[in-house]
């Protein structure tokens, strides 16, 4: 419920941009990710040097040249609210959303199946954590629940 984790999405405690990631990926979970994103109904561009271009295999993304400019997939769940893809590398899928377009419970819903799909159709976690802290996930898809579940404690500390 939204009222147990909005302090999950305030952009001052969290960061606006919280890392989102999928570790112990591959290339096939990038095209997996991929594949998704084109059935699911869901706007999208892929760009590159901000020019949109059609979507290439994951293979030909990840094997771009290092010192290329990274390509960015934008995906838009629901109108208004962007999810950036940013494939860095094959092993791990990395994502962010901006905390302020995610406030409220129909967006906390969206959001809660948006990383449902992913884990499903990867049967791996989905991680999200505050901006810059990796180490310390908050929420996430859980495989074995099949559910995204509280990963910490959304209480703020009381200051006197």
């Amino acid at each position: 419920m939204w009222d147990d984790v909005k302090n999950f999405f305030d952009p001052n405690l969290m960061g606006a941009l919280p890392d989102v990631r999928v570790e112990g990926a591959s290339v096939e979970d990038w095209q997996a990710v991929f594949d998704l994103v084109q059935t699911q109904g869901w706007k999208w561009e892929y760009a590159m040097s901000d020019v949109v271009v059609p979507l290439p295999s994951a293979t030909d993304v990840l094997a771009r040249l290092t010192d290329a400019e990274l390509p960015i997939l934008r995906v838009w769940p629901l109108p208004g609210v962007l999810v950036n893809f940013w494939p860095y590398s094959a092993a791990e899928i990395d994502f962010d959303i901006d905390l302020r377009q995610w406030q409220g419970q129909e967006r906390l819903d969206t959001l809660c199946g948006f990383f449902a799909a992913i884990g499903r159709r990867l049967g791996k976690p989905v991680l999200m954590a505050p901006e810059g802290d990796r180490q310390h996930p908050i929420l996430g898809f859980d495989v074995e629940a099949d559910r995204v579940i509280l990963l910490a404690s959304p209480c703020v500390p009381e200051y006197d």
